[in-house]
């Protein structure tokens, strides 16, 4: 590690005492508010860093001040970079990065909504949280504002839309309520006849405040929490929890425990990538493939609720371990059914890749290029379609990922095409971990005791590469050792602007298949 500090402090033009670590994998830099912009360039052209997670914390009752926290992932060194700067209450500005990094553009802005905080020389210091009715100087995530406040509501200007110009220019707007179940997002279009000139988004119609709400729960609690973030990601919100609780209370799970989570975790990536699979083949009206990727999805579901409990595997993560184990019976029955599954799915990839009429439609549609992909901060595997090479899974093992074989897949087309091979060859990459991981699952205990408090006035950082995405929970702790802030990211937030950057130049009747071809979470990008 300490090659990593001079490598790392090096780059950054710091002393190397600058920089420390705050645990394994996790290095800390503190460093005044009108230093991050520089910071930040260095990081992302010396490091090729890229920008994980931004956010802000209320230190006022212990030092006074706000802080500004940017994290960034540096995936050749197996690191996370964390730079804090503390921001004076009585000029509640700092330096924005996101005019030269837009993936700051939305962290910022957030920031901005929960904590009051300014993010000076921002390029669009508009609110992305807060909707028109929410009063100004009612900063939710400041400690002095009650959990169970009541804020009313204020009459105001509509979100400032874009407006129409041009001739024969129109805007065709879709939601913020949709057909279906799907949670409410609005949608509106700068069409000039069909193709689709721009698109601009409105989100965050049912914020949670999830991220307050883990400010009064028991620290145990924040595990049921965390699992409810995103409905189809519950494993991995609740393993990111789980890994930032056990580095604060220096735990490490079992052999045996680490193995099933990583069971747990691709059968979560596998169901999800079959589902999306044949939600493409949906929204182009394919409906024979579509019908068999259902099916081979509730298989799969089906199987998780007799070995497990749960169809969507909740609750099957505990801090310290896992709830559920896998019986000898149980490997041999998970066992088979990947073997049926594995070759009625690459029947259906075939059935899909040699219908004309289906390629028609996904090949050069929605096209994300590499450098918007990289420019933007997209992350996971609407990354990956876009030629970026990075997955926490390779770049910071977590659980018994280190131990095990298998590829990242990439592709380089960054179209609706792109997005789906990924998922087909991630797939084959899951089906390749699990075979592995059954065949030797260690003779250890499922749970590992963790104290009875945490450390006070600590933090760590959780995180895993869901199936979407990364998922990142950032936790510390107040002077009793209980929650304090838990920062919840989710690769939705980071992906959304991808969305509006991939439409502009198709049609309208694509979008949907474009939408899908991402699969963004509104809930878990709400929080």
């Amino acid at each position: 590690m300490t090659s990593v500090i001079a490598t790392v402090a090096t780059a950054l033009g710091v002393p190397d005492w600058f920089v420390r670590e705050r645990r394994a994998g996790e290095l800390v830099l503190e460093t005044d508010a009108e230093a991050l912009p520089v910071l930040a360039d260095r990081a992302a052209l010396g490091l090729n860093a890229r920008l994980m997670s931004l956010f802000a914390s209320d230190e006022r009752n212990t030092s006074g001040c706000f802080l500004v926290h940017h994290v960034w992932s540096i995936g050749n060194l197996r690191t996370f970079l964390h730079i804090a700067a503390p921001v004076d209450p009585a000029q509640p500005t700092y330096a924005s990065i996101a005019a030269k990094h837009p993936a700051a553009n939305w962290f910022e802005r957030e920031v901005m909504d929960f904590f009051g905080l300014a993010p000076g020389g921002h390029p669009n210091p508009a609110r992305v949280a807060l909707h028109d009715d929410w009063p100004d100087h009612a900063w939710a995530l400041r400690k002095d504002f009650p959990d169970d406040r009541t804020v009313p509501r204020v009459s105001g200007d509509f979100h400032p839309f874009r407006p129409v110009t041009g001739e024969g220019v129109f805007q065709v707007p879709v939601g913020p309520v949709h057909a279906g179940i799907i949670e409410p997002g609005h949608f509106r279009f700068g069409v000039a006849g069909e193709p689709v000139l721009y698109l601009q988004l409105r989100l965050f119609y049912v914020h949670k405040g999830t991220e307050k709400r883990f400010e009064r729960l028991p620290w145990r609690h924040g595990l049921f929490l965390a699992e409810s973030i995103s409905g189809d990601t519950s494993v991995g919100h609740a393993l990111a929890y789980a890994h930032a609780i056990e580095r604060l209370a220096d735990v490490t799970v079992p052999p045996r425990a680490a193995r099933l989570r990583v069971v747990l975790l691709e059968l979560e990536r596998i169901y999800n990538h079959i589902a999306d699979i044949g939600a493409v083949a949906t929204d182009v009206a394919f409906t024979v493939p579509a019908s068999r990727a259902q099916a081979l999805r509730e298989g799969l579901v089906r199987l998780q609720d007799e070995l497990f409990g749960t169809r969507l595997l909740r609750g099957t993560i505990a801090l310290g371990g896992v709830t559920q184990d896998l019986l000898p019976r149980g490997c041999d029955r998970l066992r088979a059914h990947l073997h049926r599954f594995e070759q009625e799915f690459d029947d259906l990839i075939t059935l899909l890749l040699d219908a004309g009429t289906f390629t028609d439609r996904i090949d050069g549609t929605g096209i994300l290029t590499n450098q918007a992909a990289r420019d933007l901060g997209v992350v996971g595997m609407a990354a990956r379609a876009s030629g970026v090479d990075a997955d926490f899974r390779r770049d910071h093992p977590h659980d018994a990922y280190e131990d095990l074989r298998f590829e990242v897949p990439v592709e380089d087309g960054g179209d609706v095409r792109a997005r789906l091979m990924i998922r087909a060859r991630e797939v084959r990459q899951s089906l390749l971990i699990l075979h592995q991981v059954l065949d030797a699952l260690p003779d250890t205990p499922l749970l590992t005791s963790l104290p009875e408090q945490l450390p006070a006035r600590s933090s760590a950082l959780g995180w895993v590469e869901a199936w979407r995405g990364p998922c990142t929970h950032w936790v510390s702790t107040d002077e009793r050792g209980e929650l304090a802030r838990v920062k919840v990211t989710d690769p939705s937030f980071l992906n959304w602007p991808g969305l509006v950057h991939a439409t502009p130049g198709n049609i309208i009747p694509d979008f949907p298949v474009i939408n899908k071809s991402f699969n963004l979470s509104y809930s878990g990008n709400d929080r």
